[in-house]
């Protein structure tokens, strides 16, 4: 590293950056210093990135870094440039002032590397999304400015990043698109395959947020569905099933048939996707669509280019009525040779839920049983499974079911023969209310917090009985989304995926007596109470338990210069709502997130739940060094920051469940355990039934059914029905006539287990 051979330096720096912890690293940093600014290109690349790469464990070390990577920003090398950018990024990404400033300096010289005009590029976009620029005063803004010239740049892969950051920006206008969409498409005929693949696939991106700028190049991309490289055509032509008429349909899937089989698995998910995305948009071609998928489920393929079939499949099934019979029948055909234990699992779990309503529930159960006797055990146990709710929802075929689970309790595996004999077991009881409750629609627990009560019960007082129902339920999957951070750095361990409620769920554990509030009933998402440029930023997680709600608040310090004690929020308490406990967090340096919580008992009747309250942070300021983050002195003094207000509202106590089949449950409810309210409303500020129906579901925070959340176009009467659970465990379910004339009219009439919960629902619409 401080040798005089050049060829060894680099090579010395990142070996010994990757054994170096930050103990050691001030013993090098002198040296790190000079190699980041030396005039070798090698050796001051390798100082760049490993100083990128250490900045995740030793990042104020890093820090100090920061003039000798301004210096190398002058660099005549464009690797140098570039690397230098990013150290100089990350080290500023979390002051947000420091970023501008250095967005807004280089914005104004030219850079010589086209790497770091790219990164640039990226930068200017992330601060123009966080800022939120509405489109009218986009166009003047110097970062937008910078976007556009750079579609004039002497690189081609600067004007591709600017291109494809235009059309990937929120708040556009046509204005601002027409110069990207036209150097798209003039990509789209470039000699360049590399070109030609970046435009059709940006393009194909965002086909469905932009359709009529893309159809604007239908011509180029119809042209390059002959292109002799395969990726290409395949691109060009899912963007026109995206984009185009439905007339169009049977022509476009007819040509892509002829080579989906020479393509890859992963271009072939993108077709895959695009005839979701046309399903949704065309539903009456869903035959043509569905055939064409079970084509493609029979061809040989990898575990995630079937699971994206099969989720299209199930997706069509869901939000298309007319499309479950032969959506069932293909994936039925599909688990005769299906080799996936985990796509075979999914699609008896499907078939359990939806099998029992189609219109001959019969024909599913040979193919179920078929699962029991030729394939593995974890098909066979949800083989089972799938039989049970056949028996629980079709008292016709409970006979045959009773039959078919005694041959299964002979099984070989333990967990077979074990569902075998407790699914057995209920259905002779012939007992409505235990079908419900075990079969139909039972709730499965979260197995990551089961498993942790289950230890902390081992390790306490075992005379006590274990309470499942204090677990929390497990939470609907949500997909991971994407980092599109800058610059990433994948070295650094990654820590475990855990869901919002499960993190929530731990959290709450560490609270002192919290166990007496019961079971979690909900936990809302974050919302502000502060603007984020501000000196403090809270945000607050509101977590429903049966009669008491505790507030999380998520306190942020953004100012160096100030470290915070004994951090609490007051709250400006409505009537009938009771503080139980306050619980501060102790202190609060510069930029690390730390909680404070409230618990607040509701009041005793449910009408007086809906209120709004007010919030003050109180806590005691010090004065601290910078650099250090230690406080001058002991003393200190008291002060507050007013937040925004904050609401409890109707969706926040309501847990959505969906019913299998509403119309049963409706039917059930009509009797003396439950009770109903109706009402009838003129809902003024909506023009359509969608509207209409979108901002019941928005107050009401239920589950809809039967996909009665999407109105069928060219109709003026609807019925939205829709079922969930009140905290305190209050069933609930709705019946939302709506009728469209001058306005929209509304008829609502609620069934629930509590009187109070039911008028409580009618008057939050009203």
């Amino acid at each position: 590293m401080t040798g005089k051979e050049d060829l060894y330096r680099a090579a010395a720096i990142r070996a010994l950056c990757s054994i170096t912890d930050h103990t050691m690293l001030q013993a090098v940093e002198r040296y790190m210093k000079q190699c980041i600014v030396d005039k070798n290109a090698a050796v001051s690349c390798a100082a760049l990135v490993s100083s990128l790469r250490l900045a995740t464990t030793a990042g104020d070390v890093v820090k100090r870094w920061a003039n000798e990577a301004q210096e190398a920003m002058n660099s005549d090398n464009i690797m140098v440039q570039y690397h230098a950018l990013g150290l100089l990024y990350h080290i500023r990404k979390s002051d947000r002032l420091a970023v501008s400033k250095l967005v807004n300096k280089l914005t104004r010289s030219s850079l010589k590397s086209p790497y770091a005009v790219c990164m640039l590029i990226r930068i200017a976009c992330k601060l123009i999304e966080e800022e939120d620029i509405p489109s009218e005063e986009l166009s003047d803004s110097p970062l937008f400015t910078f976007i556009e010239t750079c579609l004039r740049h002497k690189s081609e892969m600067v004007i591709y990043e600017a291109a494809h950051a235009i059309v990937n920006l929120k708040n556009t206008n046509h204005r601002m698109l027409s110069p990207a969409f036209s150097i798209l498409q003039l990509f789209c005929s470039s000699p360049k395959a590399t070109l030609r693949f970046a435009a059709v696939r940006t393009l194909n991106k965002v086909a469905m947020t932009h359709p009529a700028a893309v159809t604007t190049c239908n011509l180029d991309l119809e042209g390059l569905i002959t292109d002799s490289n395969r990726s290409v055509a395949t691109l060009a032509i899912t963007t026109l099933l995206k984009t185009g008429a439905e007339s169009s349909v049977e022509r476009l899937m007819k040509q892509i048939s002829t080579f989906v089989a020479e393509i890859s698995d992963e271009f072939k998910i993108v077709v895959v996707q695009a005839i979701c995305a046309l399903c949704t948009k065309y539903p009456r071609k869903h035959t043509v669509l569905m055939n064409f998928l079970s084509g493609m489920l029979r061809e040989e393929g990898g575990l995630e280019y079937k699971t994206s079939i099969v989720d299209t499949i199930i997706t069509i099934i869901e939000e298309n009525a007319d499309a479950k019979e032969s959506g069932l029948s293909h994936l039925c055909e599909f688990i005769e040779d299906c080799e996936h234990v985990s796509l075979a699992v999914r699609i008896l779990h499907l078939m359990g839920k939806e099998g029992p309503f189609a219109a001959t529930p019969s024909k599913y159960i040979r193919f179920i049983y078929n699962r029991v006797i030729l394939e593995s055990p974890i098909v066979r146990a949800a083989a089972v499974t799938a039989l049970s709710q056949f028996g629980a929802s079709c008292p016709a075929l409970l006979t045959n079911i009773l039959v078919l689970l005694g041959r299964c309790q002979m099984d070989p595996d333990d967990e077979v023969r074990d569902r075998a004999t407790y699914y057995l077991t209920i259905l002779n009881t012939e007992r409505a209310d235990l079908y419900k409750n075990y079969i139909i629609e039972r709730e499965n627990c979260s197995l990551a917090l089961l498993e942790k009560a289950l230890v902390d019960h081992l390790n306490g007082d075992l005379e006590k009985r274990f309470d499942i129902s204090v677990v929390p339920k497990a939470a609907a999957v949500v997909r991971a989304e994407i980092s599109n951070d800058v610059m990433l750095v994948t070295s650094a361990p990654r820590p475990p995926k855990i869901t919002r409620e499960e993190e929530s769920a731990s959290r709450l554990a560490q609270l002192p007596g919290i166990q007496v509030l019961g079971p979690v009933h909900r936990s809302t998402a974050p919302i502000q109470l502060t603007e984020s440029e501000t000196e403090y930023t809270v945000q607050c997680i509101k977590h429903i338990f049966g009669q008491h709600v505790v507030f999380q608040f998520d306190c942020l310090n953004t100012l160096s210069d100030q470290f915070l004690e004994n951090v609490r929020v007051e709250l400006t308490l409505p009537e009938g709502f009771t503080t139980r406990a306050v619980v501060p967090c102790p202190k609060l340096p510069y930029n690390e997130l730390q909680t404070t919580y409230v618990i607040v008992e509701f009041p005793p009747d449910a009408g007086s739940s809906i209120a709004t309250f007010g919030a003050t942070l109180r806590f005691v300021v010090k004065d601290c060094d910078p650099n250090t983050g230690e406080p001058d002195s002991e003393e200190g003094y008291d002060d507050e920051y007013m937040l925004e207000d904050m609401e409890i509202t109707v969706a926040d106590q309501i847990q959505k469940s969906k019913k299998n089949n509403f119309q049963v449950a409706w039917d059930a409810a009509d009797s003396e355990e439950w009770l109903q309210a109706e009402d009838t409303f003129v809902l003024s500020a909506v023009t359509t039934l969608q509207d209409a129906v979108n901002t019941i579901m928005k107050i009401l925070g239920l589950g809809s059914a039967n996909l009665s959340e999407k109105v069928p176009e060219g109709t003026h009467l609807h019925t939205l029905l829709c079922s969930g659970t009140f905290r305190g465990g209050a069933e609930v379910l709705v019946r939302a006539k709506l009728a469209l004339s001058e306005g929209v009219t509304l008829n609502l009439t609620v069934r629930s287990t509590d009187q109070d919960v039911a008028e409580l629902i009618t008057a939050a619409i009203g």
